[in-house]
């Protein structure tokens, strides 16, 4: 079948983008699901920094490549093999597919599969095809998913079926910023009720991590962006008190309002400063979880023997350290309940036409979370 999507041709096109253009909107031709593939219609597909690090080249990836990891949609067809999905189903994107049965996958860690990850650095589906073309060349999928376009064919790994109660464009959040910020406190960190948290970078999926501590608890939550708009929003959102990053101050600021530092430090900015500012406002024996990702030769410099020393611990978390089919669920029960107020983070609705006009406001920092509506 024909669709159309938001395809990049070439990595390195400089901003403003809705002047370089690097996102062609284009006519591709989509092959029907293979065996374990469903063919989807997408309703929504947030723009995420994930995506602008393929664009401006922070996240080398196969080109041409057609862009899109977060989104949700309507199941269209059906692959052979695929018994517990049919036409009608609604469905959230989930970014890394797992096999469920590689070491990881057994562990009942799949945000780890070594499949997927093998998978979505090369720029195919889980079964390792591509399904998109485009004039005769053969374009490569992002992240298993392509979901900036009208239809989409993915894993059947790779989405986990909804209620229809919810509103798709909601539903969309919870494929990435969701996952990746509330699961970074819940899973990775294991935030209890009481403790204290610092949330640094407060695009979708900052944001996401402070609802995310609030939810679980937490008695103080400091929120840390350099724009001043979005420290509001925090506010707003019930954050105990905000700071500017740009203030040379800051990481004593938040060892001061906390007695000595918090127990739990997350840092969303994809910022090897914004990380080692992070450790810095720990508490001894405290903890620092990144889920941010600069660019790959990106270093931190950690002082070993503070590290020793004061038991200090700093993890990493991919995608939240998620059971997809386990925490989307639980993520948008939450939500249902009022917990769990991710609708506020959408901060802009877009056409596909008009993608790169958000990915310059992504650039720049005034968006928190933009949905492409494809209706």
């Amino acid at each position: 079948m024909k669709t159309q999507g938001a395809v990049l041709h070439a990595v390195g096109a400089e901003a403003p983008y809705a002047i370089s253009r690097p996102l062609r909107i284009e006519t591709v031709e989509l092959d029907p699901p293979g065996p374990n593939e469903v063919l989807l219609r997408i309703i929504a597909a947030g723009l995420c920094h994930s995506d602008l690090s393929v664009i401006n080249g922070d996240r080398p990836r196969p080109m041409p490549m057609l862009l899109g990891h977060e989104a949700s949609g309507i199941v269209e067809e059906t692959g052979r093999d695929v018994g517990d999905l049919q036409r009608g189903d609604h469905v959230v994107i989930v970014f890394m597919p797992s096999c469920g049965s590689c070491l990881p996958c057994a562990e009942g860690r799949p945000a780890l599969c070594e499949p997927g990850a093998a998978a979505n650095g090369a720029g195919t589906l889980l079964a390792g095809e591509r399904r998109l073309h485009c004039e005769g060349v053969t374009l490569n999928h992002h992240l298993g998913c392509s979901a900036f376009a009208r239809h989409a064919v993915v894993s059947r790994h790779s989405v986990i079926k909804i209620d229809r109660d919810l509103p798709l464009d909601e539903a969309a959040l919870f494929g990435c910023a969701v996952l990746t910020g509330v699961g970074a406190v819940v899973n990775t960190a294991k935030l209890q009720a009481g403790m204290t948290a610092a949330v640094s970078g407060l695009g979708g999926v900052g944001l996401a991590g402070l609802l995310g501590a609030l939810a679980a608890g937490a008695r103080e939550v400091i929120a840390i962006d350099l724009s001043e708009e979005k420290l509001e929003l925090a506010r707003e959102l019930g954050a105990t008190h905000v700071f500017n990053a740009k203030d040379p101050e800051v990481v004593a600021q938040v060892r001061a309002v906390t007695g000595g530092g918090v127990d739990c430090a997350f840092e969303f900015a994809g910022s090897a400063r914004a990380l080692l500012a992070s450790y810095q406002m720990t508490r001894r024996g405290g903890l620092t979880v990144t889920a941010g990702l600069p660019p790959p030769d990106a270093a931190l410099p950690v002082p070993i023997v503070n590290l020793v020393a004061e038991e200090r611990t700093l993890k990493g978390s991919y995608i939240g350290t998620c059971v997809p089919r386990r925490d989307i669920p639980r993520f948008i029960g939450l939500y249902k309940a009022g917990r769990l107020p991710v609708n506020r983070l959408l901060s802009g609705r877009l056409t596909l036409e008009e993608i790169n006009i958000g990915f310059d406001r992504l650039h720049d920092g005034t968006a928190v979370r933009q949905i492409i509506d494809m209706q």
